[in-house]
């Protein structure tokens, strides 16, 4: 009987297994997320050199980053007449000349090299008369463990930290390769049918590929690896649902409060809101429970969607809990459901943290709106039958669960005013449905956005006057509420609020922000809907959900802080109503690079648009918050460039899933 233990997996055993590496070069390691062999072969590099050609002296040219061959003539130690320094220099010769090659301050080399060492070198020249290379990277042309892992190939240069060298994270990742060869195995054999070179094939060619082509198929190939392990986690959830839970009908009674619903509107859904609508009622009648992600532009018509699938489940006898991430906003969606729904017999009840729920339950079916307060332990509904989230990407996938958890097995109706580029929303929301609202409800005014530099303002600050002279109102928005240690210029609302008392006087300007009491933030915007108030100063609290259709100006203070996604939103809290709306993005920064990325909000109204640069520009992480979205952080998968690759990943999660359940 054999009693051997098996041989841990790569991903199982640490780095200090390896020759040369113990606790201290671990630590190092470690910061750079290499814990594991597994984590070490997987360590990307960041770009490649082509150092596969030699090129001789003779030929050289000053600046010239170049691969050397030649035997050492002769090599010692300078030292200087005061105190310690050195200089140890080497000349090698290939025939067609000479090149010096200097160290400073390393007169240990005098042991490692010799007369007569056949050695490569490569560095960049910094002078030619004669031609000389300071501090090049060196390989003695002799047989060994590293033959050929730094020279004549194309060579890997990786993310490095203090107190590693490219030459010996790379000699160690070659000789991990050839002990670990064998067992690097296929986890997805799904990858290798789909025409994607075998696992071992492409850890191998990430770190030294015959050609770069190569290089870029087998980070294609690790790439759908995660793609795939992430899509099956999001298609197995969602075949979980279908197999167990099974829906509540919810499609509706006749439209008994949709038609009076619709009928007191002062206007007509658009064709995308009737489409969304019919896909949603098939969804909330059919057997298993709704999962549909509503995406829609700012001023799109969401709420009009929600309000009408809200009225579907309340028609068929179920609560409806509506979780919205911030007091405001949540705060602006109970005024307006309590103005649209309880004219319709329709108890709408208002949750959030530190106060006492507004309205009782009741045996007729209710409407929910809060905040957070909808997840902790004392709110509950009896007959949950529907959850709307409003803003998803601000709430956490653990949160929306959690709200989820409160009925058994309620349709959900997730929203984003944020548009989210289509590689993202298969990536995140594999497991979801996705609908969008790409129509604007006819009567709203134009938007124009223009991009000015500080020495503008005066010129915008008349406007701005001229505007509410005219009777509209404006918003200005800071990125920080208070100065900080570390400003680095950037203006704070409080420290300009009486600045902007002075230049608007006598038009009354107040301030709104997070951190206010939410009576006293309710008291505020009531005064700015009412026209109370002319001006609001406000900080990115007001990025979504805030409804004045009298606010026409917006001003954006270091507007270069702000991604474009989130200036989108902050805009369109703007043009929501007839008259034609400006939005001023004041560029603090004066770089060229930071006035040509707001220039893209000035020339592009869609969202989608704006939020696929805001994703190149910054990436998926700061698009969606990395944490908030359940996201992986992803080794090589680039949701900016793969979007074929996520596409791919999704068919064959599906199909795997599919295979899987016909087995059983």
């Amino acid at each position: 009987m054999d009693n051997a233990k098996p041989t841990p997996s790569l991903e199982q055993q640490p780095v200090t297994v390896l020759w040369g590496v113990g606790q201290e070069r671990a630590a190092l390691l470690a910061r750079l997320g290499i814990q594991s062999v597994e984590d070490l072969l997987l360590h990307c590099p960041r770009r490649y050199e082509d150092r596969r050609h030699t090129v001789p002296i003779r030929t050289l040219q000053e600046g010239q980053t170049a691969l050397v061959h030649g035997r050492i003539l002769a090599h010692g130690v300078k030292k200087f007449k005061r105190g310690t320094k050195s200089i140890y220099e080497l000349i090698l010769d290939d025939g067609t000349g000479r090149l010096y090659c200097r160290w400073w301050n390393m007169p240990f080399l005098e042991k490692v090299f010799h007369v007569g060492d056949q050695l490569i070198v490569y560095g960049t020249v910094r002078y030619l008369r004669p031609a000389t290379m300071d501090h090049p990277e060196t390989e003695i042309l002799e047989d060994g463990d590293e033959a050929g892992a730094h020279f004549e190939r194309i060579t890997p240069i990786y993310p490095l930290t203090e107190g590693l060298t490219q030459r010996w994270l790379r000699g160690l990742i070659w000789r991990t390769l050839q002990q670990t060869s064998g067992r690097i195995e296929d986890r997805h054999l799904i990858l290798v049918q789909a025409g994607f070179m075998p696992r071992a094939e492409a850890v191998r060619a990430l770190h030294f590929p015959a050609e770069l082509e190569e290089a870029e198929r087998a980070r294609h190939r690790l790439a759908m690896e995660e793609l795939l392990e992430w899509q099956l986690k999001l298609q197995k959830r969602r075949w979980t649902l279908q197999q167990r839970a099974r829906a509540l009908p919810c499609s509706g009674d006749n439209n008994r409060l949709i038609k009076p619903f619709l009928s007191r509107l002062h206007f007509k859904l658009t064709q995308a809101q009737t489409r969304v609508l019919r896909e949603i009622r098939q969804d909330m009648g059919g057997e298993c429970p709704m999962r549909r992600l509503l995406q829609g532009d700012v001023g799109s018509g969401k709420t009009v969607v929600a309000a009408c699938t809200a009225l579907m489940a309340l028609e068929s006898g179920f609560d409806v809990a509506f979780m919205a991430p911030t007091t405001i906003l949540a705060e602006q969606h109970h005024q307006t459901f309590r103005q649209w729904l309880e004219p319709l017999g329709v108890p709408v009840s208002f949750h959030i943290s530190g106060r006492q729920a507004e309205g009782s339950p009741g045996a007729a079916p209710q409407l929910a709106i809060g905040t957070h307060a909808l997840i902790t332990q004392d709110f509950s509904l009896p007959r949950l039958g529907l959850v709307i989230i409003d803003e998803q990407h601000k709430f956490g996938v653990a949160q929306r669960e959690a709200l989820v958890r409160k009925g058994r097995y309620p349709h959900l109706l997730i929203m984003t005013a944020t548009p989210i580029p289509r590689t993202l929303a298969l990536t995140l929301y594999g497991d979801l449905d996705v609908s969008i609202l790409d129509e604007r409800p006819p009567g709203r005014g134009q938007i124009h956005t223009y991009v000015r530099t500080p020495d503008k303002a005066p010129q915008v600050w008349e406007f701005v006057r001229k505007q509410l002279e005219e009777g509209r109102q404006a918003y200005v928005v800071y990125p920080r509420l208070e100065e900080g240690d570390s400003d680095n210029g950037l203006k704070a609302l409080q420290d300009e609020f009486e600045n902007v008392q002075r230049r608007l006087a006598p038009w009354r300007v107040d301030l709104i922000h997070g951190r206010m009491p939410a009576a006293e933030r309710e008291h505020v915007m009531a005064g700015f809907r009412a026209n109370r108030i002319q001006a609001l100063l406000a900080t990115s609290v007001i990025e979504v959900g805030v409804d004045v259709p009298n606010a026409t100006i917006m001003v954006v203070e270091n507007a270069e802080r702000f991604g474009l996604a989130q200036l989108h939103q902050l805009r369109g809290r703007i043009g929501r109503g007839a008259h034609t709306s400006h939005c001023i993005l004041l560029a603090g920064a004066k770089s060229a690079e930071a006035i040509e990325r707001l220039k893209i909000l000035a020339h592009h109204q869609d969202g989608f648009a704006i939020a696929e640069a805001d994703l190149n520009l910054r990436g998926p992480g700061e698009l969606c918050g990395q944490a908030q979205s359940g996201l992986p952080p992803f080794r090589f998968a680039d949701l900016c460039k793969d979007l074929a690759l996520v596409q791919k990943a999704r068919e064959l999660a599906r199909a795997q899933i599919e295979a899987a359940s016909m087995r059983h």
